[in-house]
């Protein structure tokens, strides 16, 4: 996509596109951005997909389906097994149907990573945008950006679940007040910590819900089992305080003891903490601060 076509389709996104690119290898973002309409939805060309790509998709797929009972929350396994997706790369429009029905929640297909006005504005219209191309057999076990596999794996299953359905929303909606109140951010770490690298204590035990984690070839086991990070009863001001790297496993995982509780913490106006975080100096990733009990290990699965 040239500039002026840029421009023409996607007003004022240049900073978006000269931002997100220094987080791409090579400088330069992933998907075909060309046919994006202004809201960066795109076709899925379900049949241009290749018979290898669905073989990848299969392989991604028995791994972390290997992986993740035991140590994915109880909600994440049963939309899991409803969305029965483990022939081949699905297609996001007859899955939007069954997430309709469950939770009037839809998938948009999108070229790559959108800008933060254009994801929170899907979220809170109950739209979950899916990367449309899939990662290289030689990125089997680490990708930059997000692909569809993380899109859809790590995301979707959850979408069938009423309360983190809700949740999501709500989080979207908290993103477009965010952008007016420089609280942007705050609502980063947010996410960070709790949609893409979130644990729950349940009654079986400590689970993963995050969809980073769970998308995961190494991080599943780390996150659980591993003495090395701090695991931490989510508070959300603690949270947004806190910096997180992109480049290592997490260094602190924030535990929630339900779904109802992340959509009570998180249903407050931020306006009066962001205001009270910008007075605070942001913690390390590797913060415990006095006074903070950490969680034990997770039982072996």
């Amino acid at each position: 996509m040239d500039k002026q076509d840029k421009q023409d389709k996607h007003p004022n996104t240049d900073n978006f596109f000269a931002a997100v690119a220094e987080k791409s290898h090579g400088a330069a973002l992933r998907g075909d951005y060309t046919h994006a309409d202004a809201e960066y939805v795109v076709r899925q060309d379900w049949q241009a997909y290749t018979p290898e790509q669905h073989a990848l998709w299969r392989r991604l797929y028995q791994r972390q389906a290997r992986l993740v009972p035991g140590r994915a929350c109880d909600e994440f396994l049963k939309g899991m097994a409803k969305l029965d997706a483990a022939a081949g790369i699905p297609d996001l429009a007859q899955v939007s149907d069954i997430l309709s029905a469950a939770t009037g929640w839809r998938l948009v297909a999108v070229p790559g990573l959108v800008p933060e006005l254009t994801f929170f504005t899907h979220l809170a219209h109950r739209r979950f945008p899916v990367t449309v191309w899939l990662r290289e057999p030689e990125e089997f076990d680490y990708i930059v950006e997000p692909d569809l596999f993380h899109d859809f794996f790590g995301h979707v299953p959850l979408l069938l679940d009423p309360v983190f359905a809700d949740y999501l929303q709500r989080y979207g909606q908290a993103g477009l007040k965010a952008l007016k109140l420089d609280g942007l951010e705050y609502l980063a770490r947010l996410y960070w910590y709790t949609i893409e690298f979130g644990l729950i204590q349940t009654p079986q035990g400590l689970r993963i819900y995050g969809a980073g984690i769970l998308s995961s070839g190494g991080e599943v086991e780390y996150s659980l089992h591993s003495p090395l990070p701090h695991r931490i009863p989510l508070d959300v001001e603690r949270v947004m305080r806190t910096l997180y790297k992109i480049d290592t496993y997490q260094e602190t995982y924030f535990v929630i003891p339900n779904f109802q509780q992340l959509f009570e913490e998180t249903e407050p106006d931020f306006t009066p903490v962001y205001a009270r975080l910008k007075a605070l100096a942001a913690l390390p990733a590797d913060t415990l601060l006095p006074g903070e009990a950490e969680l034990g290990i997770a039982a072996p699965a």
